[in-house]
């Protein structure tokens, strides 16, 4: 019987090698967890639009955690909840980002826009996240602290150089938790992979948090253990080492 029921996955620097695709080692593994009856999840900071190949590439019909945690998926074709930015915070942004001459982008419920697509029209979008990039640390920091001084938004990273925004409260982790009550499973029973800022509120709360190798080292700190990276298979180590392991708990940590 497996101590932990639920596998929670990371996409990018993480499940996907640099190219952007999963080894046939990895769908090997992956596909062992569920005959060993876990249930594989995504949380992604990508929206469903970009994510949903590779959930269709797997196979997989459990619930999934989209655009950190803004959108979730019960299974294939069934929405079932979303955590919208209010349309001021969205305006908000969009006049930081503008104002400090950075790139942005942003998930709505209609797809991805980035900075070259953006028009009056998009304000009337329903949005899930919103993004910003500048190569400037002094910058993206002054940003983040006065996006953080109006404490009406989320704030992570998926990047050195970029800030992510979700409602207040709106995290992969509280994404995970909606799916353990969908599911009744315990956070004590998940076993989480990610490898950035976006991960590491999940990394912390799991039942066994997993660092890939390649990883900020700030991100290793919050995490119970380290795989190896995703260009060395390290979802595919980590599933052998810590979930398919007979009679082993790493709390035994």
């Amino acid at each position: 019987m497996n101590v932990y029921r639920m596998l929670v996955l990371d996409l990018d620097g993480t499940l996907l090698t640099e190219d952007k695709t999963i080894t046939a080692n990895t769908k090997y593994w992956i596909q062992q967890a569920i005959a060993a009856g876990v249930a594989v999840i995504f949380a992604t900071g990508r929206g469903f639009q970009t994510a949903s190949p590779y959930w269709e590439e797997l196979g997989l019909p459990f619930p999934m955690v989209f655009a950190n945690g803004a959108e979730i998926w019960k299974a294939p074709g069934r929405l079932w909840k979303r955590h919208l930015i209010p349309a001021e915070e969205i305006r908000k942004l969009h006049a930081l980002a503008v104002a400090h001459d950075a790139w942005f982008w942003g998930y709505s419920t209609e797809g991805l826009t980035g900075l070259r697509a953006w028009s009056d029209e998009s304000f009337r979008q329903d949005w899930l996240k919103f993004g910003i990039r500048h190569d400037a640390p002094d910058v993206l920091r002054k940003m983040r602290e006065i996006a953080a001084g109006w404490g009406t938004v989320e704030i992570t990273q998926s990047a050195p150089n970029n800030l992510e925004f979700s409602a207040r409260g709106i995290t992969k982790e509280s994404g995970v938790r909606e799916v353990c009550g969908l599911l009744g499973i315990g956070m004590d029973e998940v076993i989480a992979v990610g490898d950035s800022m976006n991960d590491v509120r999940l990394l912390a709360a799991a039942g066994l948090g997993v660092a890939m190798g390649n990883a900020d080292d700030i991100v290793k700190t919050f995490a119970d253990v380290v795989t190896d990276s995703n260009e060395n298979e390290g979802v595919a180590n980590a599933i052998r080492r810590y979930l398919l392991t007979p009679a082993r708990r790493v709390g035994e940590r």
